[in-house]
């Protein structure tokens, strides 16, 4: 039995939705309260068993990787200062996982970003991670994702469900009949429109592939966006292959645009016990002006 113990982690996007902040900034470094949103991600695969990760990087983007990197100067003023804590953490940070990096020399879809990254995965199931979207702590999607391959060994989707006036932002599937825990995928399409949407099953940003994908991505015809789209690979893929979809009950965070965004910073700030009081009393005091 092959288990999955490689992750891919695109984040070559130029995070368009997020301007102007993002024109300097990479979006995946977008502060979550003290934390970019790309450490969450990688902590969620390393917590589910993964320690070889390959970050699909782009232009301006170099900020991920010295977020990673070890930092002599900082650890050795923290050490100086007393700031022990502090240097506990910032140690941990560099020492995650074993973390690689490959640059997409262009902007040329998600199924091309994961393309990159085939001679570090081989011929091996890897996990794919999109860098927008988080997940709740006390439960990880990829986790459970990772043990239902180790019983199936077929490529797996996460999904969840959405509104039927939102099936336009996600890739969209269709599926057959239950199986166990999952379901068979009979087709998927990219961002649909409420009429063209088979369903309201939306993909959201957790993967477990095979290696086959590899073979069908570099031979794939540009689709939604002028752009390379791991949907479509993954709709020839079911030619070949039975391919499932793990339906995640918890709750998950789409960071990838404005207003996801805020909100996220602001549920996460509700959740930690340092700051949930403040931050409630704050936002009550908010409302009760706009509310006179």
């Amino acid at each position: 039995m092959v288990k999955v113990r490689k992750a891919v982690i695109p984040a070559a996007g130029l995070g368009t939705r997020l301007l102007p902040l993002t024109k300097a900034l990479p979006k995946e470094m977008l502060p979550i309260i003290d934390k970019p949103t790309i450490q969450y991600i990688i902590e969620e695969a390393v917590e589910s068993g993964i320690k070889d990760i390959i970050i699909v990087t782009g232009k301006e983007k170099k900020a991920i990787e010295d977020h990673f990197d070890s930092s002599f100067l900082l650890e050795e003023t923290l050490s100086k200062k007393g700031k022990l804590e502090e240097l506990r953490e910032i140690r941990k940070i560099s020492q995650l996982a074993n973390i690689h990096y490959i640059r997409q020399s262009e902007p040329n879809g998600l199924g091309h970003a994961i393309w990159c990254a085939r001679k570090f995965i081989g011929n091996e199931p890897f996990a794919v991670l999109l860098g927008d979207t988080l997940v709740e702590e006390k439960k990880s999607c990829l986790k459970d994702m990772m043990e239902l391959y180790d019983k199936c060994q077929n490529s797996i989707i996460g999904i969840k469900c959405v509104d039927k006036t939102d099936v336009h932002k996600y890739g969209i599937v269709d599926v057959e009949k239950e199986n166990g825990p999952v379901y068979n995928i009979q087709s998927l399409i990219e961002k649909p429109s409420q009429e063209q949407a088979p369903s309201n099953l939306a993909i959201f940003g957790r993967y477990i592939l095979t290696p086959k994908i590899f073979n069908l991505l570099e031979n794939q015809e540009p689709g939604v966006g002028n752009e390379i789209q791991l949907t479509d690979a993954i709709s020839a893929l079911l030619k070949y292959e039975l391919v499932y979809a793990h339906v995640f009950n918890g709750k998950s965070y789409d960071i990838g645009d404005k207003l996801g965004y805020l909100k996220t910073i602001i549920e996460f700030a509700l959740q930690r016990e340092d700051l949930e009081k403040e931050v409630l009393y704050f936002l009550r005091g908010i409302v009760a002006k706009r509310s006179e």
